[in-house]
């Protein structure tokens, strides 16, 4: 695996900000109590495998379930799958669950249509109060930082702000040739986040993580992978079913010793994780509910440009 990963394995540890949701006791449902159909493995399902009991309570994601691999897909595909306010929420729930169901040995994340993730749904942030937004992405970025079993992401196409700066906090990535990375903080008068200002100096070095983070380079998936953010490039053709087979052979390995070993990676670096996205969300909610975040008109400019 790419040396990317050995950092950010930050061990189990209880993740306070899920008290906030007393509905998660009534969503501890182990894999083997099924719902629904089996996914087809077109690009525009995302994931494989039947629906889990908790996938229909949500509304922005759709979890699946085969052999020990949990799949959770960002479900916004008419909104490149950009987090919104009930995203934020139910991410971490999901994250939840899958940590306590004792058949999932691997969980992935992936995106619904042909994008990964887009980051923040700009809407969020017209509605919300300053303290709101800043919990919301403390929460959303802690949960990535204490999931305590190996988490994959499968990068289906562009992976975009806190879509990308998310990669760094899981165990490994797999993108599909054509997808990329862009994180165009500054572009549209923010700062970053998702621990990218820790993850990505650290994984690639200071100036191409300013490259990244300053000036909002687009980063392909062979440069991506050739810097460490992707552990492996795949076939567009083939991608869901190489991924799939990855996946379903890392399920096979013991789930103690996975579990074990990526506290043992994790924890010399969780705290600094932790204070790292605590500061970084601070900072970015300063600029998002400020009067100089772009309006509409420029943001959808922007959009236009890039995608």
């Amino acid at each position: 695996m790419n040396n990317i990963h050995r950092f950010v394995t930050l061990g189990v540890r209880n993740y306070k900000a899920c008290r906030v949701w007393p509905s998660l006791s009534t969503l501890r449902v182990p894999s083997s109590q099924l719902v629904g159909g089996v996914c087809s493995m077109s690009s525009n399902d995302g994931g494989f495998g039947k629906e889990t009991a908790d996938s229909s309570q949500y509304e922005t994601l759709r979890v699946t379930f085969e052999e020990g691999v949990r799949v959770i897909t960002f479900n916004r595909p008419d909104k490149k799958n950009a987090i919104n306010e009930k995203m934020f929420a139910e991410v971490p729930l999901a994250l939840k669950v899958a940590s306590q169901d004792p058949d999932t040995v691997i969980t992935a994340t992936t995106g619904a249509g042909n994008v990964y993730c887009a980051g923040n749904d700009r809407e969020n942030f017209r509605k919300l109060t300053m303290t709101d937004t800043r919990d919301l992405l403390i929460r959303f970025f802690a949960a990535f930082i204490d999931f305590p079993k190996p988490l994959v992401a499968l990068v289906n196409g562009a992976s975009v702000g806190g879509g990308a700066t998310m990669l760094p906090l899981c165990d490994a990535v797999y993108a599909k040739e054509s997808a990329y990375i862009l994180t165009p903080f500054s572009a549209i008068n923010i700062t970053a986040e998702g621990c990218s200002t820790y993850t990505f100096p650290l994984i690639m070095g200071q100036t191409k993580a300013g490259e990244i983070l300053f000036f909002n380079k687009k980063v392909g998936a062979r440069e991506a992978e050739t810097l460490g953010l992707v552990t492996e490039v795949l076939p567009d053709a083939t991608f869901l079913q190489d991924s799939k087979h990855k996946l379903l052979a890392m399920a096979r390995l013991p789930i103690k010793s996975l579990i074990y070993t990526k506290e043992l990676m994790r924890q010399p670096h969780r705290d600094t994780l932790h204070k790292v996205n605590v500061e970084e969300c601070k900072r970015v909610t300063e600029r998002l509910v400020s009067a100089v975040y772009p309006d509409k008109k420029d943001y959808d400019q922007f959009v236009k440009d890039n995608w």
